[in-house]
């Protein structure tokens, strides 16, 4: 079948390219229509959609799934510079764990001769706590986590450095700060006590995510919980990695008594919300069995 390729801005034809069956995924068209015509853009770099502003087209889409015949348009959209989930990922995790070291290791560059004044045990506390998040970040970016596409806008590197980096600027300023005043201990320990099970339990979903789907596959499943006691906070909530990520924060801003750190944990936890009622509804959309009674990010409330 011969489907004809468009540009989705100026609606000027690139031609016709020929599509060997309709079970052929839109991943696929996508390295087809460059291979095609090479004066369009990367794969990576283009958008397929069937009207000029309609949505793009999800990669697991098929031509036949969509209704495409011999003879029907499709459309490309330039996204413009991309750059590797991972590579971001990277970025984005290891200037935090520079960025905050520095003003813990050398605070006399950032504060002068008052960095001689004695550190308190919450600080080294509230280091550790801050170094294990942004390791563990790293090392499932690298050993565990799997992208469902291979790029994203080179533009999201420079948003997403900017909220990690300056979060955390502002974050280590206070809690390494000499005038620094720690909470009581009882509250220090309590806290400390469960951020590290609200990280043992973003782990744990993070490990259960991969396992759900198999390496070199796009394959989706209904979530469910595994032999491991915190994945049963998937009979809850569909995104229980972000619910124990708000926790962890909440966890560290409570040890911390460290306004910057609360206002992290509401910035975060406003997006991951966002994110989580998105993939709630994606769920129900794609899974008819989907469980009714899972909420999307907060178990009973939303």
């Amino acid at each position: 079948m011969e489907l004809e390729v468009l540009d989705a801005k100026s609606n000027k034809s690139h031609g016709k390219v020929n599509v060997s069956s309709s079970s052929v995924q839109v991943h696929e068209l996508r390295v087809l229509i460059h291979k095609t015509f090479r004066q369009t853009p990367h794969s990576d770099r283009i958008s397929l959609r069937l009207e000029p502003r309609g949505k793009s087209l999800k990669d697991t889409d098929t031509v036949g799934t969509l209704g495409l015949s011999n003879g029907s348009k499709v459309y490309i959209k330039d996204l413009g510079p991309q750059i590797g989930w991972k590579t971001v990922f990277l970025a984005e995790y290891a200037g935090p764990l520079i960025v905050y070291l520095m003003f813990y290791f050398r605070p006399e560059l950032i504060y002068g001769k008052a960095a001689s004044k004695p550190i308190s045990l919450t600080t080294h506390i509230a280091a550790g706590c801050y170094t294990v998040h942004y390791v563990k970040r790293l090392l499932e970016t690298i050993f565990v986590h799997r992208f469902s596409h291979n790029t994203m806008p080179l533009r999201n590197l420079f948003k997403n450095c900017s909220y990690y980096w300056g979060f955390t600027a502002y974050v280590s300023y206070h809690t390494n700060h000499p005038m620094y005043t720690s909470p009581c201990m009882c509250t220090v320990w309590a806290a400390l006590d469960a951020f590290a099970l609200c990280e043992l339990g973003n782990f744990s979903i993070h490990i259960a995510l991969r396992n759900l789907r198999p390496p070199g596959t796009k394959v989706r499943k209904i979530p469910v919980p595994d032999a491991n006691p915190l994945t049963k906070l998937f009979n809850l909530v569909s995104c229980p990695n972000y619910t124990y990520e708000i926790g962890s924060w909440i966890c560290f801003s409570v040890m911390t008594a460290c306004l910057p750190a609360y206002l992290f944990a509401f910035a975060g936890a406003f997006q991951m919300t966002i994110w989580a009622l998105a993939k709630h509804r994606n769920y129900k959309k794609e899974f008819k069995d989907y469980p009714r009674c899972r909420r999307a990010i907060f178990p009973f409330v939303l």
